[in-house]
């Protein structure tokens, strides 16, 4: 486990544009809980859930042939971030009716304290937060 002086501490992984990386970058992001003490906190499954949805659209929608997509998982005592960088185009959105395909950013924002986009040269970062004070219990 991190020692609180050591916050914050951030983990990087890329991921290739291969229908595996959405359940590798899943069991990076429950590891990096792990790591940093938190693998019984009880928002883990949403964390983990949202990690799935973002990458799934990094590939779906954001990494084109031949790319991939960057997951950054950062904590700092407080906030634990995700982001998923990809090098693709257009703004990811809500949709106003969710169909068969278009649940993910209907979940991230439900489990999600706040989630967004930022630009990037090329592409985007797509991320999410979730409140975990420090010295809250963990379990």
């Amino acid at each position: 486990m991190i020692e609180s002086s050591q916050l914050p501490v951030q983990r990087d992984q890329f991921y290739r544009r291969d229908r595996r990386s959405v359940a590798a970058a899943r069991l990076f992001a429950r590891w990096s809980l792990v790591y940093w003490g938190l693998g019984a906190w009880e928002r883990a499954d949403d964390l983990s859930l949202c990690v799935s949805e973002l990458a799934t659209n990094a590939l779906l929608h954001g990494a084109p042939p031949g790319r991939g997509f960057l997951l950054r998982v950062r904590y700092d005592g407080d906030v634990l971030r995700v982001e998923v960088h990809d090098s693709g185009g257009g703004e990811p959105c809500v949709p106003e009716y969710a169909d068969e395909g278009g649940r993910g950013l209907f979940l991230v924002a439900a489990l999600a304290d706040k989630w967004g986009v930022g630009q990037r040269d090329p592409g985007k970062v797509v991320w999410c937060e979730f409140v975990h004070p420090a010295g809250s219990p963990s379990g």
